[in-house]
């Protein structure tokens, strides 16, 4: 049955065609985009960034990395169940957040923010696989992941979705109105919400922000209250309901819980006052990052040997970036601008953090004052 309701016009050499031809090997397109993906920086950087709590401390609270891994797990349970390929919904899964700035959404509205342009992560997403990776080369993954990666978005709550059956120029793509052209893709468009409203929820109750019994009626008791019970009530629910429908979707009961459970989150988490109080703070560090990068570019220009000058690590990392990059930035006709919020965007939390820390307090400057301080105590 399943077989039937999710056929698709698309042929798989459409789905698995590359920007840059490609031979194949044995492990198959996509699965050769899965390990494509988990062997790129930006993948490896997720493990220190921001999923909703900013909490470096305690390696219990999610990060983006693990939500990837939950996204890509889910999706590829569901895509099983429906006989559909579970290699593809994997792809998507792992490279949907590549695209996220330091510090999560804070961080990505602050970037919109500097730009004075939207920012959206998904479409940022796409760049990043496609041109950022390997020093302007990209991924050269397949157009089926590529799309997947650009149209997953996870802020958008529908009851039931189903692919455009597309093939699209997903570079021209500006807005989060377009679906997937694959069923997988669309499975892990679902999948990004079954994966984090359980799991943020469960790391607010970890954090001690809320209690297990705060949850609202409708919810606790059609989804449950622990992330297990949560994704298991919704696995189970959009495979039952998309079997019977022929669209990836929850039955209506379940996507009211669900929609009600997003409200709870979005009141009781999201716009908590814990978070907001950070924003003010993770927007001077990105406004001050931003702000000295396009300095040393105004001071340096293309003479990347000169950005070590500074004395810290930054200035000279921007360099080695600057130099590794210049032929996108000169087919791109880049601006100093555009180029600063690419590496910012790339940054990790950590390395935001010590990077602002450093062109702020110089090694050698802190090292003096130290000194200094130390001998002042001893004059006491």
């Amino acid at each position: 049955m399943s077989s039937l309701f999710f056929s698709t016009p698309l042929s798989r050499e459409e789905l698995t065609l590359r920007v840059r031809p490609r031979d194949n090997d044995v492990r198959g397109a996509f699965f050769r985009d899965t390990t494509a993906i988990i062997h790129s920086n930006p993948f490896r950087r997720l493990k220190h960034k921001t999923q909703v709590f900013f909490t470096p401390q305690n390696d219990h609270i999610c990060t983006r990395i693990e939500h990837v891994l939950h996204v890509a797990s889910v999706a590829a349970t569901i895509c099983r169940s429906l006989n559909l390929d579970a290699d593809l919904a994997w792809a998507i899964g792992l490279g949907h957040d590549l695209g996220h700035t330091p510090f999560g959404h804070v961080g990505e509205k602050i970037v919109e923010e500097i730009m004075g342009a939207p920012f959206a992560h998904e479409l940022y997403s796409l760049r990043v696989v496609d041109k950022l990776i390997n020093h302007g080369r990209g991924l050269n993954l397949t157009y089926a992941v590529r799309d997947g990666i650009v149209n997953h978005c996870g802020e958008q709550f529908e009851q039931a979705i189903v692919p455009d059956f597309e093939l699209k120029d997903l570079s021209a793509i500006q807005a989060r109105n377009r679906y997937p052209s694959t069923w997988e893709g669309c499975v892990v468009r679902m999948s990004d919400k079954i994966a984090y409203l359980g799991r943020d929820f469960e790391d607010a109750v970890k954090l001690r922000i809320l209690s297990r019994d705060s949850l609202p009626k409708k919810v606790s008791s059609l989804l449950g209250v622990s992330n297990g019970e949560i994704i298991d009530s919704l696995v189970n629910d959009i495979i039952q309901s998309s079997l019977k429908t022929g669209t990836i979707g929850f039955t209506r009961p379940v996507y009211e819980a669900l929609l009600s459970f997003k409200e709870f989150n979005y009141e009781r988490i999201y716009r908590h006052e814990l978070l907001s109080e950070y924003h003010s703070y993770f927007r001077r560090i990105l406004f001050a990052l931003h702000t000295y990068l396009m300095d040393l570019y105004a001071r340096f220009g293309t003479e990347y040997k000169r950005y070590p000058e500074e004395g810290n690590t930054l200035a000279a990392r921007y360099g080695e970036y600057l130099l590794k990059m210049e032929e996108l930035y000169s087919s791109e006709n880049a601006s100093p601008s555009s180029m600063a919020i690419d590496y910012i965007a790339g940054m990790t939390d950590d390395f935001a953090l010590d990077a602002v820390s450093e062109i702020m307090v110089p090694k050698h400057f802190q090292s003096k004052f130290d000194t200094l301080l130390f001998e002042r105590r001893g004059r006491i």
